[in-house]
């Protein structure tokens, strides 16, 4: 674990340092460090708890909102899950050495295109202390060092889980520098890191849009964002209601303060006077507070709908809110959804297999569904074993960031005394 003394660049370098070591280790070494850690954590829960509940009561004095606080929080179930969460990605085939392609060219030189580690990853992350794990997993068995920069707000907690998962790591024979925090909070601080052009291969920022605007203007190392997720979940006129209200409903009620909620409901205007007021008052009853257009407020007048104003329809609430509109169609749908829309998850309830291939080839975003809940955009659902963030841009990854894509490739080539004419 690093000491208050160490500043950004000397941890970055010797992060750097460290990855000319994890690169050479096998399979078994990586996966012995992810197990260590998981029995670590589950060992010291005490201590995570102790620093958390420090960072709860920062927060509730700071006035945090339900949802975030949700997303600092921490239990012993949570906690269990985090580190079941790095067993799960022990158990994952490495991706390190994975020949993606191999061929012989007609000189008779063996070319072998292989997966290996990007180097230095760093991950700058808001107020969602299990990150720091999940992260972390996730570089080391890629044989990647990592730089981890958390948030104010989960300063304790964040400081209690890399500290535990550093020394567990070394102890099962990790190089020291592989696990590193960034222990302070402020925007100099993430200028200085965001410029490590020389030790640092990648930042991967984990947040909102200020975070992702905070380093856009500075930093030199590339980035892949993965940051807001203003997510949209369209009725066409063919959806079966009752599977539609269930989708709708889990999608922005099941866990509120997370990037892959929905934020924005889109109704046919055939379907919207029969399915409008059994969910509105569904998604009321459970404390949304809905915004509506003028079709959904004529529509459903007994409830306590406010106007959507502009600033709605582009708005993640990471809350218990919502923006409801009536469209004519699904074209008029993907419209809205590509013009306000994150490129983040974005879903149709459909009976419809035409409208449903419109909007899968349409719909620009890393993930679009057909009759399911945007709550499954996550890396641990889709068998990644976590994530560390979804990519809402297009190069080099898109959608949940896990072991592959926290690799590059090269080439290897091999002759017998070949020289080129």
């Amino acid at each position: 674990m690093v000491t208050a003394t160490e500043t950004v660049s000397e941890i970055c370098a010797a992060a750097r340092r460290a990855s000319r070591t994890l690169v050479t280790l096998g399979s078994d070494v990586k996966n012995g460090a992810l197990e260590a850690i998981a029995d670590a954590l589950i060992e010291r829960t005490p201590e995570i708890l102790e620093a958390n509940a420090r960072d709860l009561e920062a927060g509730r004095e700071a006035a945090l909102s339900p949802a975030l606080l949700d997303r600092l929080a921490l239990d012993p179930g949570r906690i269990a899950a985090i580190a079941d969460g790095a067993r799960k990605i022990a158990a994952l085939p490495d991706p390190v050495g994975e020949v993606m392609d191999g061929f012989r060219l007609p000189n008779g030189l063996d070319v072998r295109k292989v997966r290996v580690p990007l180097g230095v990853v760093a991950v700058v992350y808001e107020a969602r202390p299990n990150v720091t794990i999940d992260a972390a997993a996730l570089c080391l068995k890629s044989g990647n060092a990592i730089v981890l920069r958390g948030s104010r707000s989960a300063a304790h907690s964040n400081a209690a889980l890399a500290g535990i998962a550093s020394e567990a790591a070394v102890a099962a024979g990790l190089p020291n520098g592989a696990l590193a925090l960034i222990a302070g909070g402020d925007r100099d601080e993430l200028r200085e890191l965001a410029t490590q052009s020389e030790t640092v291969d990648l930042i991967i920022p984990r947040g909102g849009e200020g975070l992702k605007a905070a380093l856009k203007g500075v930093a030199t190392v590339p980035v892949i964002f993965a940051a807001s997720g203003n997510c949209h979940v369209y009725v066409d006129r063919s959806a079966d209601l009752q599977t539609a209200q269930e989708i709708v409903v889990n999608a922005k009620v099941q866990r509120p303060g997370v990037c892959n909620a929905a934020e924005t409901l889109l109704v046919h205007a055939d379907v919207a006077d029969a399915f409008l007021p059994h969910v509105l008052h569904a998604l009321h009853d459970a404390g949304v507070t809905l915004h509506g257009d003028a079709r959904v407020r004529e529509i459903v007048g007994d409830l306590p709908i406010r106007a959507a104003t502009d600033e709605d329809w582009d708005t993640e609430y990471l809350a218990l809110e919502m923006t409801v509109g009536v469209v004519d169609g699904v074209e008029a749908a993907i419209a809205h959804i590509n013009r306000h829309g994150s490129g983040h998850s974005e879903a149709i309830v459909t009976g419809d297999t035409a409208a449903a291939r419109t909007f899968e080839l349409e719909v620009d975003a890393a993930c679009v569904y057909v009759n399911a809940s945007t709550r499954f955009t996550d890396g641990s659902e889709f068998g990644m074993g976590a994530e560390i963030g979804n990519s809402t841009q297009k190069l080099h990854v898109r959608g949940p960031i896990g072991l592959r894509e926290l690799c590059t490739f090269k080439y290897l080539v091999e002759g017998a005394g070949h020289v080129r004419a």
